[in-house]
């Protein structure tokens, strides 16, 4: 494998894992660094990643972010996009209260499992196409979940609830803009 290639198997990988845009771009800064530096040397990039480069990437994923950190971090970026839908859908409808049916909760649930599913397993197709694809297969689900189901709203959410289920993921969300905003300066 050429450097180009590890360092795109790595950083796949690492997207895979969750790790954050910073802490990638120096990660990849690091490998890079240490694969020039073998070259050098002499040596191939074999001796600095070993025989296989997703082990690798993986061994470094789980020192440099381990699972409990991940899975918080996927829960507040989630939590986050529920209380942006439900603040969007309280303000586009103009009221206070939002009606939540079992077909809605089809469609956001198979979309957002159809998105991840599709990064997770084809790689990075863009957020449109990714959108795209899952609204092929939830519009589907939500129409058969709402006939079989039924349209009665399964509970009522308020619009003070936005803000709460929100917060969590706001961090989150400001040290990405914030990571964002220094790599592209």
């Amino acid at each position: 494998m050429t450097n180009a290639q590890i360092l795109a198997a790595c950083r796949s990988n690492w997207e895979y894992r969750g790790i954050d845009d910073a802490s990638m771009r120096e990660m990849l800064d690091e490998l890079s660094a240490h694969l020039e530096d073998a070259e050098a040397a002499g040596r191939t990039a074999q001796d600095v990643v070993g025989g296989d480069v997703r082990t690798f990437a993986a061994a470094w994923a789980r020192a440099r972010a381990p699972f409990p950190r991940r899975l918080l971090r996927m829960t507040c970026q989630v939590a986050f996009v529920l209380g942006c839908l439900l603040l969007l859908t309280c303000l586009t409808r103009w009221t206070t209260a939002v009606a939540v049916t079992p077909g809605q909760i089809a469609f956001w649930a198979v979309l957002g499992a159809v998105t991840v599913a599709w990064e997770l397993r084809r790689g990075s197709l863009g957020i449109l196409r990714n959108w795209a694809i899952g609204l092929c297969v939830a519009l589907p689900v939500a129409v058969l979940t709402g006939r079989l189901a039924g349209d009665a709203p399964v509970f009522t959410a308020p619009l003070w609830a936005a803000p709460l289920v929100l917060l969590p993921g706001l961090p989150y969300a400001v040290a990405d803009l914030r990571a964002r905003r220094r790599s592209a300066a």
